[in-house]
């Protein structure tokens, strides 16, 4: 997934309400960006942080900026949880999923469960459907990337619906994506959420698949990478 336009550099004054962030650009002007992430963003909202901007041309929007970017030590860090989808229906398409390959059919959004949508669905004639959940993951703590950095309810209500297609004969996936490169092993943070750690083991049992990949980042694509042990 290549950025529509080059990105700014800036460094982060404050995060605030979730979804707002003011940054310094480089030319020393104060902006405020939109941040579309719902999460924590633990480790990667410290003021003083370098961050990487999109700019929109789009003249209904009342904020041009959007932070796509975070430099955590010396490595990339994509915090718009806007992408995931996107780089891994481009990566499906490719061929670079192995787990995830011989479908002929990928949709997108579609209507599941209870009042959901599936991040994708994979379809061919000759095996059953496979719904896929994707997560974007942005947390390390020691050498692992971690999930979730927050409570996430919803996270555990997805992983339920999940159990249930695989009950009604279809395959289901949970598809971590570590949205860095500097992690060898993937984890569950359960001391943030032991409720999802739960329901995670509950959906594994009942025959969820679960599969983590890492991504490589420049400022000016995210691509998916490689994949990632899981450690549970």
């Amino acid at each position: 997934m290549q950025f529509s336009s080059p990105l700014c550099r800036g460094t982060l004054v404050k995060r605030y309400k979730r979804f707002l962030a003011d940054v310094i650009l480089e030319n020393g002007e104060e902006i405020t960006a939109h941040i579309a992430n719902s999460g924590s963003m633990m480790g990667l909202n410290e003021a003083g942080m370098e961050v990487w901007l999109s700019q929109s041309d789009n003249p209904k929007r009342k904020l041009k900026y959007s932070w796509e970017l975070v430099r955590d030590g010396g490595g990339l860090v994509g915090i718009n949880t806007m992408h995931p989808n996107k780089l891994v229906a481009e990566a499906i398409e490719a061929g670079r999923i192995g787990e995830l390959t011989g479908y002929s059919g990928l949709k997108r959004e579609v209507r599941y469960g209870k009042n959901s949508r599936i991040d994708m669905l994979l379809t061919d004639a000759a095996r059953p459907d496979c719904y896929v959940e994707v997560k974007s993951v942005t947390l390390k703590r020691g050498g692992n990337a971690e999930f979730p950095d927050a409570v996430t309810a919803r996270g555990a209500k997805h992983l339920a619906e999940l159990s249930d297609m695989v009950a009604a004969g279809s395959r289901a996936v949970m598809l971590y994506l570590v949205q860095r490169e500097d992690c060898s092993v993937f984890s569950i943070a359960a001391d943030i959420d032991p409720a999802y750690a739960d329901a995670l083991a509950r959906a594994l049992e009942q025959g969820v698949e679960a599969i983590c990949y890492a991504c490589r980042l420049t400022q000016a694509e995210i691509l998916l990478d490689r994949p990632l042990a899981i450690d549970l």
